[in-house]
């Protein structure tokens, strides 16, 4: 199984870009599990139909002990399985504490042993790197980091924290950056930018995509390129990014779901 994070500050395009990777993904014949580790819950809607599926923790303090898996796993475009972890109420309690509730939960009900992914990717928000916004990469959830920017300042300062929050726990040989995406925001020099900004780091840059009104049309639709706009030359960029990624991580599992069951 192949355990990635992908991190970037919010509004980067994160979701949108771990969506279309996921949805590229299953269609190379993966069984992957996408988990939304942001309090607005919004990861999964573009493999939902445009919808928001209940989290963690709303069902959690709705269900309590008769919470099963069925109440929070849903099957999402091409058979992407779709989690939300879901936040606090506004004002009370903590959102990164929402995210170590529903790993904790996750791990209890035994989701991976039950659905057995070949590639979980945790949607992580990247503007705090602390608490449970750390979890994925502080217990050992997640090998491998991509961090998602653009050229512009903010979304470079999340990513330098981000890179640096990683480094803060190599010592426990858990997630390394294997990698940048650079979401482009079509600013001037943007590419010599975030290759600064990642030489600097210490990492490369796999990825750049471009800036599309694609995109924009297939989310208005509910969905991702691969659903609502196939014919569009966005698609070769995520399918590309998602053998970029392959190529980039590690399978601790021999062969993927779809052969093991064949």
């Amino acid at each position: 199984m192949r355990k990635i994070a992908i991190y970037g500050k919010g509004g980067i395009g994160k979701s949108t870009t771990t969506s279309n990777l996921s949805a590229a993904l299953s269609k190379m014949g993966y069984r992957v599990m996408q988990i939304g580790c942001d309090p607005k819950a919004d990861s999964t809607k573009g493999l939902m139909e445009g919808k928001r599926i209940p989290t963690v923790l709303d069902q959690l303090r709705e269900k309590n002990d008769s919470l099963q898996l069925s109440d929070i796993v849903f099957e999402g475009y091409n058979g992407v399985l779709c989690v939300e972890s879901g936040g606090p109420t506004p004002g009370i309690g903590c959102a990164g504490r929402g995210i170590i509730s529903a790993f904790e939960k996750l791990a209890e009900l035994e989701a991976f042993e039950t659905y057995r992914p070949d590639i979980v990717i945790y949607d992580v928000l990247g503007d705090v790197v602390c608490g449970g916004f750390a979890m994925p990469i502080r217990e050992g959830y997640a090998r491998e980091v991509f961090i998602v920017t653009s050229g512009e300042m903010m979304a470079l300062y999340a990513a330098d924290n981000i890179a640096r929050a990683v480094k803060n726990f190599a010592s426990r040989g858990y997630a390394h950056v294997a990698g940048l995406i650079q979401n482009s925001r079509n600013i001037d020099n943007e590419n010599d930018i975030v290759d600064k900004a990642a030489s600097e780091i210490g990492a490369e840059v796999i990825a750049r995509i471009p800036r599309c009104g694609d995109i924009q049309e297939a989310e208005a639709k509910g969905g991702t390129i691969l659903q609502y706009v196939p014919e569009s030359p966005m698609r070769e960029v995520y399918e590309k990014l998602a053998q970029t990624v392959l190529e980039l991580t590690e399978d601790d599992d021999a062969g993927k779901y779809a052969e093991s069951v064949g």
